[in-house]
């Protein structure tokens, strides 16, 4: 007995439809009123979405463009995604059931269409690859991530070019002005003052580092494992005249032997380095700073401190190898090592309207986004962004600060009792 696609379509949804579907034989299913519409354009599309049930097969299905969502621009799918995560939820039939479904669409054999260049191997067949966060597969998994493009990240970005939560005395603040107020926190938090010297370890493009040398004449070295942000950053520290202060090298955090430093900041590293590596990272940190000096450490974290994977969407297209967890787990790591936590502060909010404003940078310039990086790329930028927003708005994630000092030779390292900065 032949099915149509919508009709087969509504048969793997829990609770009804909430968007209106329709496909490429003419078939549809859902409401016709509803604001979000999708639409499956070819059998390609089709095997995605019966190979693969649930978010994985849409999500390969929408970055090949063979599923389309109206209703929302491809840059900020936002809307869609709240409509989709709150009313739609895939259910997995057993063998009998798909394997009448798969000969009601008269597919015969059904084989997996290959999945988008876009998409990394799952972690348990990337073991050939090397041993989880070596130097080496660290490099590869940065690289693939960090060095798509700096134009695009130009106008995702905006002018600063910081890739990591901003910070937002009011929720009407403009991007650059919430970025540069997030590196100012950063600074006086760690009580830089000139002729200083910081450590920025996953500086990307050199934000930080040059915000304290500008601002705070402070000798800042920053590290990346991109060569493309490392070249990005030197090209603009040369514009701003800072190179008597500022310098950036294309080098593993790993890899810095230098000591003495005063403060060292980690503004969105950790989540790439792997939740058993905490406390050998803590401790190259800590032996970097002089006694008495500060570290802060600023990284994206889980609402529990329960072990939990990143989901097949974020470990496949964003963040390979990234693993979260919770803001205890951060403290405890750095206390193990013998570093002071004075200050602990969740920025979640922040992040999510950083977020928001990275959406509204991609759909404002996506056909020059497009012609960088292609559409596929481009879709999955907006995917990311906008979930990434609902899960910090809903506080499935957070973002923490976490400020630890070095203790001196005669114990713990000064501290005022009250700083301006935790007004």
């Amino acid at each position: 007995m032949n099915v149509s696609i919508g009709d087969a379509f509504a048969t793997l949804i829990r609770g009804g439809m909430p968007v209106h579907f329709t496909a490429y034989d003419g078939s549809e299913t859902g409401p016709r009123d509803a604001a979000i519409g999708l639409h499956l354009r070819n059998q390609r599309g089709l095997a995605y979405l019966l190979t693969a049930p649930g978010d994985l097969g849409m999500v390969r299905a929408y970055v090949m463009g063979d599923l389309d969502l109206s209703g929302v621009h491809p840059g900020d799918p936002y809307d869609a995604l709240v409509l989709l995560k709150d009313h739609m939820e895939f259910r997995v039939p057993p063998p009998a059931e798909a394997l009448s479904i798969v000969r009601g669409l008269g597919l015969g054999l059904l084989r997996p269409p290959p999945p988008p260049p876009q998409e990394h191997l799952p972690r348990w067949r990337r073991a050939v690859e090397g041993m989880r966060h070596s130097m080496a597969r660290d490099a590869g998994v940065i690289a693939r991530h960090y060095d798509v493009s700096n134009r695009f990240y130009e106008l995702v970005l905006g002018p600063s070019m910081a890739y990591t939560c901003a910070v937002y005395e009011r929720a009407d603040v403009a991007l650059e002005e919430a970025q540069a107020a997030k590196f100012d926190l950063i600074c006086r938090k760690l009580a830089l003052e000139p002729g200083q010297r910081l450590l920025d370890v996953g500086c990307g493009w050199g934000g930080m580092v040059q915000h304290a040398a500008r601002e705070y004449g402070v000798r800042s070295l920053g590290v990346t494992l991109s060569l493309q942000q490392a070249e990005w950053a030197k090209k603009a520290i040369d514009r701003a005249g800072l190179g008597d202060l500022a310098e950036v090298r294309h080098l593993d955090y790993r890899d810095v032997l230098e000591t003495g430093f005063d403060a060292v900041s980690s503004i969105g590293l950790t989540e790439h380095i792997g939740v058993r590596n905490h406390a050998a990272y803590f401790a190259h940190l800590r032996d970097r700073l002089r006694p008495g000096g500060r570290l802060l450490n600023h990284c994206i974290t889980r609402s529990h401190n329960r072990k939990q994977e990143t989901g097949a969407f974020i470990d496949r297209y964003v963040f390979p190898d990234g693993e979260l967890i919770g803001s205890g787990s951060i403290i405890r790591a750095a206390q193990d090592v013998g570093l002071e936590v004075e200050h602990s502060e969740n920025l979640r909010q922040h992040y999510a309207l950083t977020l928001a404003h990275w959406c509204r940078n991609l759909e404002a310039n996506w056909d020059e986004c497009v012609a960088e990086v292609g559409e596929s790329t481009a879709r999955v930028w907006g995917l990311y962004m906008a979930g990434s927003r609902i899960g910090f708005e809903r506080g499935e994630v957070e973002l923490h600060h976490v400020l630890a000092t070095r203790a001196d030779e005669d114990g713990p390292a000064p501290f005022p009792l009250r700083p301006d900065w935790t007004a």
